[in-house]
């Protein structure tokens, strides 16, 4: 299905993800990096361990992940059982369990993206999924900078 609004959507859930193209933005800041993906890829697996008002940036990502998974699942026809709480327990990873999460992520994206571009029509419960996804990632999105700004304090010098 290739029509002015799924465009959008894709425009969207690029600049949710990949950050802005171009010179301007929808609503993230205009600058690279300012996407999950960027974000993600300035912390450290410390940093995405450190607990900020009882969750991690690392329970975040995998949260993010996880429902994209589910999205995705749903849009090819399948009904996954779903343990909400079970993608929000994690604490803290390593190195590669950070690694493994940011590839995981950055997977059910590009999983989403195609299965966007391979809708031949939609129901009322794969448009809601899709809007879903944007909002539910964007607001991740916020929450992941602002978990940033809290434990990336400038240092004094």
């Amino acid at each position: 299905m290739n029509n002015t609004l799924m465009e959008a959507v894709k425009v969207l859930l690029k600049e949710t993800f990949d950050g802005p193209g171009g010179n301007g933005s929808w609503y993230t800041e205009s600058k690279p990096g300012s996407g999950i993906f960027g974000t993600l890829e300035k912390l450290t697996e410390k940093e995405a361990s450190i607990p900020v008002q009882g969750t991690t940036i690392a329970a975040h990502a995998d949260h993010t992940r996880y429902y994209l998974w589910m999205a995705n699942s749903y849009m090819k026809g399948e009904k996954p059982k779903l343990d909400w709480e079970e993608s929000w327990k994690i604490s803290s990873v390593d190195e590669n369990t950070w690694a493994r999460f940011k590839n995981e992520l950055q997977n059910e994206y590009t999983t989403l993206l195609e299965n966007i571009d391979s809708i031949n029509s939609l129901d009322e419960q794969t448009s809601n999924g899709i809007l879903g996804s944007i909002a539910h990632s964007a607001y991740h999105l916020g929450a992941i900078r602002q978990m940033t700004k809290v434990i990336k304090v400038p240092s004094e010098t």
